[in-house]
């Protein structure tokens, strides 16, 4: 039998800054959700639906160790998101040279430009 499709997908799990944090936080080290939840303003249950949606993307892993689920990183769906970034990263590389030469080319243009001068008035004797 096949594996089923993620009930959430990558963009949609980062979409959210507290998974983002979470995200985060869980890049340290694996934690336990009430270890996670003292990092959060929110009731704990609040805490565990974010993993939930985290989890079902499979950016999350859960783990039962005794009485305890732990939970930890899983970064290799964010490859999706590192590929689909990159095809745009070339815009802004191309927007950010542009302005760099622009402001090179404005730079040069104000330092070759006589301007007036500052002239300082001989002090008036009293």
């Amino acid at each position: 039998m096949a594996a089923s499709a993620p009930k959430h997908d990558v963009f949609q799990a980062i979409a959210d800054p507290t998974r983002r944090e979470l995200l985060r936080l869980l890049g340290e080290r694996e934690m336990p959700v009430t270890v996670i939840s003292n990092h959060f303003p929110m009731s704990r249950t609040a805490v565990s639906k974010h993993l939930r949606v985290l989890s079902e993307a499979g950016l999350v892993k859960e783990q039962k160790v005794g009485r305890e689920t732990r939970y930890s990183l899983q970064p290799e769906p964010l490859l999706e998101l590192k590929q689909w970034l990159s095809y745009y990263e070339r815009f802004w590389e191309n927007k950010l040279a542009a302005l760099k030469c622009f402001v090179e080319t404005e730079q040069t243009e104000a330092s070759a430009k006589p301007g007036p001068r500052l002239v300082e008035k001989p002090a008036s004797a009293e």
